[in-house]
């Protein structure tokens, strides 16, 4: 990894954490800490589009209350939907 994937990980997990509202902040935060290392460069692409969506549209399309534009409809809206938050809090990681 470069510094400046390393730079961009970075980038992508403060703003996942530093979102509008606390339940969107451990959400995203969330899955960005259990996943932004694994995640290819497409899949960071996919990741820095969603995380450009006004909070609350975002937050509502990850919890499956409202259907998501087809253009972020995909492999990773999806994994972030199956994103277990408490599995990860059981295991002592913080959120």
């Amino acid at each position: 990894m470069t510094d400046a994937d390393d730079i961009r990980r970075k980038r992508l997990l403060y703003q996942a954490t530093h979102r509008g509202f606390k339940e969107a902040d451990i959400l995203f935060g969330g899955f960005a800490r259990a996943h932004i290392q694994a995640l290819s460069a497409a899949e960071l692409d996919a990741f820095e589009a969603l995380l450009r969506f006004p909070d609350h549209d975002l937050f509502s399309w990850a919890k499956g209350g409202v259907a998501a534009p087809e253009e972020i409809n995909g492999p990773l809206l999806e994994r972030l939907r199956a994103f277990d938050l408490a599995e990860v809090c059981a295991s002592g990681e913080s959120a």
